[in-house]
């Protein structure tokens, strides 16, 4: 009995395996055959502006990808739609004026929204940026394009004056203890957006023109999701926020670095070079 009890366990277990094999290249095949999707670039992002008064515009690239998106030839419409989760106020944060967008082939299926951001009446510092998600829907002008239903999330941080650029000693500290030293100059490289010219312990520098991008919001410092010295596919992020210390001017910066071996923490001191 036990023999034949093991035997039709064998065999229910040859059925699974061949039903999964059998699942699995039937969704290849749908994939083959899969649409195309009108679709933001990135999926996170962050925009900055003073909270003086001032409307900010930027610009969010939209494009086409997919299986067979060489195989379009049509003019693509779609309108962005901001989603119910989002927790910008549209005319207190933010304004589209245009939320339908065109792309064509002659642009190689590219096209940019037009974002303003709205600063009349806001006082800082938040409690927390607004967070803005908006959804490509209605695509039009071809049976093989829809949208991917996936929103890009915008965090509008309104920022305190900021004057950040300047010469720095710096001590980061690796998560596992190792500490390196060196000098560097921060560079202001937009509103309350400011580039290093080193990122983790390395030195010299992974990249000579390139360290890290990072944002002051009133005195706290984040890290925006960004590839590590503009060259590499490990991703950088802040885990937790830093700071700034309106009185020192020292800065505090914590971010991680993602490893195949493992994510690891950093945690960078700069003090302004007198």
């Amino acid at each position: 009995m036990k023999k034949i009890k093991y035997i039709i366990v064998f065999l229910l277990s040859i059925g699974l395996l061949n039903s999964c094999l059998i699942d699995n290249d039937t969704d290849l095949d749908k994939n083959e055959e899969g649409k195309n999707f009108f679709t933001f670039n990135v999926k996170q992002t962050s925009l900055a502006g003073i909270a003086d008064g001032s409307e900010y515009t930027f610009k969010l690239q939209i494009a086409l990808s997919g299986p067979t998106s060489m195989d379009v030839t049509s003019d693509l419409q779609a309108v962005i739609v901001a989603d119910e989760a989002s927790t910008a106020v549209e005319g207190t944060h933010y304004r589209i004026d245009n939320p339908t967008v065109t792309i064509t082939k002659e642009n190689n299926y590219l096209a940019e929204l037009e974002l303003t951001m709205i600063t009349v009446g806001i006082v800082t510092p938040l409690d927390a940026s607004p967070l803005l998600l908006l959804k490509v829907s209605n695509v039009t002008g071809s049976a093989d394009v829809i949208a991917d239903g996936k929103p890009i999330t915008i965090s509008l941080d309104y920022a305190c004056p900021s004057f950040l650029a300047g010469d720095y000693d710096v001590v980061t500290t690796r998560g596992d203890g190792g500490v390196r030293y060196w000098s560097e100059t921060i560079t202001n490289i937009g509103v309350g957006k400011y580039l290093t010219e080193y990122v983790g312990t390395w030195d010299p520098p992974l990249n000579p023109d390139y360290g890290m991008v990072f944002q002051d919001v009133c005195d706290v410092i984040s890290v925006p999701l960004q590839g590590l010295a503009d060259m590499y596919s490990n991703d950088v992020w802040s885990h937790e926020p830093g700071s700034v210390d309106p009185l020192t001017g020292i800065i505090t910066i914590n971010y991680t670095i993602a490893f195949d071996s493992g994510d690891q923490t950093y945690s960078s001191v700069y003090t302004p070079v007198k």
